[in-house]
């Protein structure tokens, strides 16, 4: 693999991990939800490096394939519940305990955008969070 690939993969493993064991309680089983995004990543990586925003990519690759592991939902204890993007942010900083710039560097979106969602995903936080 180029090394523009595994230097991304470096970056983002330790993060995408922490987020995919929200989802999948069982270490190992988060670890081949990664490694199965980091390998479809892969198969895409010059396109995604020759694009705007690989990182927001990355970040659409990984929940896809999160999503596609069924993985198990928590029930909504509150009633309005996140938009999906808001409910990811809200892993990432209240669960994973990434800041809204470090988030903004995985998911690939603006540190103030981020910042935003993050209040607007607070009210509808799940408690089992």
């Amino acid at each position: 693999m180029p090394l523009e690939f595994t230097a991304f993969c470096e970056l983002h493993r330790p993060r995408y991990l922490s987020y995919a064991r929200v989802w999948f309680h069982d270490p190992a089983r988060a670890g081949r939800v990664v490694d199965q995004a980091f390998h479809a990543l892969a198969d895409v990586w010059p396109e995604v490096l020759g694009s705007p925003n690989p990182a927001a990519i990355a970040w659409q690759i990984l929940r896809s394939t999160v999503a596609e592991c069924d993985r198990p939902r928590p029930e909504p204890i509150v009633e309005h519940r996140p938009a999906p993007a808001d409910e990811d942010l809200a892993i990432l900083h209240y669960v994973v305990g990434l800041a809204a710039p470090e988030i903004a560097d995985v998911v690939g979106a603006e540190a103030a955008s981020v910042a935003g969602q993050l209040r607007h995903a607070l009210r509808g936080m799940p408690q089992e969070w």
